[in-house]
């Protein structure tokens, strides 16, 4: 791994949090990076790295306490209408400085009890009976009723991507094995399935990609992509 590109996606992935470098396991997630490509190798600690980078560090979100982080989601909540999927408040984080990243509302536990703890804070204060509504419409269930290990983990779409010759397709589709028989039929030459991401966001994950990789964009949904960038879209299963 070299360690230019390491600085490189430093200085990106920050841009895109407001100028604010990414913690270690943010960094990770985002690019596919590890800690075996840069620790002992260019640099002894992450804020080292982000130093030689020029960009400011993260402050560590777990100072929140439950009720700010309850109030940061309800207000989120209240702002989209409904209740948001990994996806959205992920989204939300990268565009609003300050907001907590969606790992942080894990310390709250499983997505059920995310919602019961929301919905119970939402009725202790009257101005948060619009939320209210919106929790209980979601019919949320106990906390033992809900599967506690994978709350989200329900695929409803897919965004993949193909090779054909040199360049790479990123698309969308709530039914893979049917829209790669309709590309076979389509397209001119044969293609390749180079990886497929299940997500419950298709359209929000496939926008994510898409902006990612803007600047190796030829044309709709076409890039010229480099070994590296493949490698990071292939290390994701699910979003």
């Amino acid at each position: 791994m070299d360690k230019e590109f390491i600085l490189a996606e430093i200085l990106r992935t920050a841009a895109q949090n407001g100028g604010i470098a990414l913690g270690r396991d943010r960094f990770l997630r985002e690019t596919g990076i590890k800690d075996s490509d840069w620790l002992g190798k260019y640099w002894p600690r992450w804020s080292d790295a982000v130093r030689e980078a020029g960009v400011v560090g993260s402050k560590w979100q777990g100072q929140l306490n439950e009720r700010e982080l309850l109030n940061h989601y309800v207000t989120l909540v209240r702002d989209l209408g409904h209740v948001p999927v990994t996806a959205e408040i992920r989204m939300h984080a990268k565009a609003n400085r300050g907001f907590p990243w969606h790992n942080t509302f894990q310390r709250l536990g499983s997505k059920a009890q995310l919602l019961a703890k929301a919905l119970t804070y939402c009725r202790e204060i009257p101005e948060h009976e619009d939320v209210a509504e919106i929790l209980e419409r979601t019919r949320v269930k106990p906390p033992a009723e809900s599967p506690p290990s994978q709350p989200e983990e329900i695929a409803a779409g897919y965004v993949y991507m193909l090779r054909v010759g040199r360049d790479y397709k990123i698309g969308r589709s709530n039914a893979f094995d049917r829209r790669s028989r309709e590309l076979s039929i389509q397209l001119p030459e044969r293609h390749e399935t180079v990886h497929v991401i299940a997500t419950d966001d298709a359209a929000g994950i496939e926008a994510y990609w898409h902006s990612r990789f803007a600047a190796q964009r030829k044309n709709g949904e076409w890039f010229a992509l480099s070994a590296q960038q493949v490698k990071a879209f292939k290390r994701r299963k699910f979003m």
